[in-house]
């Protein structure tokens, strides 16, 4: 009868150890207690991941306002600093760097009064470069230390952009005075600054030019405007 309850008792403890191991390995037994153990799913699911940036993201750059474009305030000229939206442009960089910005740096300008028409003067811009150079809109003129901008006459405005290949000249007309003397302001001018202006309104296409004056000055008035730049001659001739 002892023999047979020692068997019982041993049969029993090998059942138990039987049932903690099996638990163990279903993870409900003591070692799992607690928070459960993430799967290799859940935690690849559950990791931070790095953004990965798309093709249209990675491959562009975000758009930032030039801060040269703006307009003249009274007196004022394009500036010479590269606007920075468009840093290649304002250096005069075009497409492939083959074709620049026409400007003081790779040009020679004269200022020549003229006998007729009366009271008015021709700026010619010769191209001095090796390259291809482009003369966007119009002169940005200033007299001495004038505190105001010529505007230009919108109907000389040219079908397309003048280009000059090197040793070529483009042109732009400057009525000085009011023929009939209905200027106001009238002085005369021993100086004269050409700014350029780059491929956007108001922009800077260079360094400037200072083209020399008469020795005896250059009269003129609030009737001060200029021209669009022209490719021939001709285009103004009668302006």
């Amino acid at each position: 009868m002892r023999l047979r309850h020692i068997r019982l008792i041993a049969a029993t403890g090998t059942a138990v150890t039987a049932l903690a191991l099996t638990a163990c390995g279903s993870g409900t037994g003591t070692d799992d207690e607690g928070a459960a153990r993430p799967t290799a799913a859940a935690a690849e699911q559950a990791a931070p991941r790095t953004p990965r940036a798309t093709g249209d993201a990675a491959g562009r750059t975000a758009a930032v306002t030039p801060a040269a474009a703006r307009t003249h305030a009274p007196g004022a000229q394009p500036s010479t600093a590269p606007p920075a939206a468009h840093a290649g442009r304002s250096t005069g960089t075009r497409t492939g760097g083959s074709v620049v910005l026409c400007n003081g740096a790779n040009t020679t300008v004269t200022a020549q009064p003229l006998a007729r028409p009366l009271d008015h003067m021709l700026l010619t811009v010769t191209n001095t470069g090796g390259k291809t150079c482009e003369l966007p809109y119009y002169p940005v003129l200033r007299f001495d230390r004038m505190q105001w901008v010529p505007q230009a006459d919108e109907s000389t405005r040219p079908q397309a952009v003048v280009t000059l290949a090197p040793g070529e000249s483009g042109y732009a007309g400057v009525l000085l005075s009011a023929a009939d003397g209905s200027g106001t302001g009238g002085r005369t001018a021993h100086k004269l600054t050409v700014a350029f202006q780059g491929l956007t309104p108001d922009s800077s296409g260079g360094p400037s030019a200072s083209p020399a004056l008469p020795a005896e000055g250059v009269y003129y008035d609030s009737a001060l405007k200029v021209t669009y730049w022209q490719q021939d001659l001709d285009a103004i001739s009668g302006w």
